[in-house]
């Protein structure tokens, strides 16, 4: 891949036209919902191999997805997790590649890209076929793409710069507009891509329905630029809105609304850390104190995954 900043081509440069206006015990919860299942990390032999057990999924989910489409695993160590990640991922690229012809994958910014690092090895790097993948961000801070804040160059720098993906492949935003510009612009482009089959739409909900989203949580509970609190956690006519007053700086940024996220096909969340582990116990523990938190709001139409190290999920 060439060591440029990748933005949508020209078409998708343009503002959007008004024809445009998206603890207990613990036990496996794994329920088959479709013939077509990837292996299953709660196996016994899976789990012995990478030390990690499941949780039983909490109350405290919302969405259309139902308990039998989440599972929880826990691993010893974040390199353990690291592993697993990236088989899941490259499981979800075989399978969507062989049924779509593409694979449309979600990033994150944060410790979600170090995650990653697997798929940079043997056997993915030379096995997984990168020519099919289409990448987007769930959110980005509307900065220049060479600025150190930016989501992309955190994904380009440890990830997008080391495996073949095409450049046109690589949907980031146009860092030359304004934050609700920018917004408008990333919802055109989504919209082309669904009009030309490249991104499927979900007959469930009506917004687009990505192959996978990989997301990471801030020690506060947010996801993407879904803040606690914040109105834009309750968006849903909008598949990107802006933020200009984020909690977290740089405060103007860019994120799809949860309708688009909670339309995945199949969404994981990563957690590593004990600096993390409360907000993991208010979003997913089963107390009666539990809050709701963004990243308790994350579902997914065929599966989701909330993938722990031990200190995350210390206080579950």
């Amino acid at each position: 891949m060439a060591s440029t900043s990748c933005v949508f081509s020209p078409t998708f440069l343009l503002t959007p036209s008004a024809s445009l206006k998206s603890t207990g015990a613990y036990k496996p919860l794994l329920i088959p919902q479709q013939k077509t299942r990837l292996p299953s990390y709660s196996s016994s032999k899976h789990l012995k191999k990478f030390g990690c057990v499941t949780v039983k999924a909490s109350h405290s989910l919302t969405g259309m997805a139902t308990q039998e489409k989440k599972k929880v695993v826990v691993f010893d160590t974040e390199d353990d997790l690291a592993v697993a990640l990236a088989k899941y991922t490259a499981d979800l690229s075989d399978k969507f590649t062989k049924e779509r012809g593409a694979f449309t994958v979600v990033v994150s910014g944060g410790s979600l890209i170090k995650s990653l690092r697997k798929l940079l090895e043997p056997p993915y790097l030379d096995s997984v076929n990168w020519s099919k993948w289409h990448v987007f961000w769930v959110d980005e801070r509307v900065v220049p793409k060479d600025h150190e804040d930016s989501n992309y160059k955190l994904a380009f720098d440890g990830f997008l710069s080391k495996v073949p993906i095409p450049p046109g492949q690589v949907y980031a935003i146009n860092d030359a507009l304004s934050a609700e510009g920018a917004a408008d612009d990333y919802e055109t482009c989504l919209r082309h891509l669904v009009h030309t089959n490249v991104l499927a739409l979900s007959t469930i909900s009506g917004y687009p329905k990505f192959d996978l989203e990989l997301l990471g949580m801030g020690p506060d509970g947010h996801v993407a630029s879904l803040f606690p609190g914040h109105p834009l956690v309750k968006e849903k006519e909008k598949w990107v809105t802006f933020i200009k007053d984020s909690p977290k700086p740089p405060p103007e940024r860019i994120t799809f609304t949860f309708p688009v996220i909670n339309s995945s096909a199949y969404n994981v969340l990563v957690v590593c850390g004990e600096g993390k582990a409360r907000a993991v116990e208010s979003a997913f523990g089963t107390s009666q104190n539990s809050e709701s938190l963004p990243a308790g709001m994350v579902t997914a139409e065929e599966e989701f995954a909330l993938f722990l190290d031990k200190a995350a999920a210390s206080k579950l």
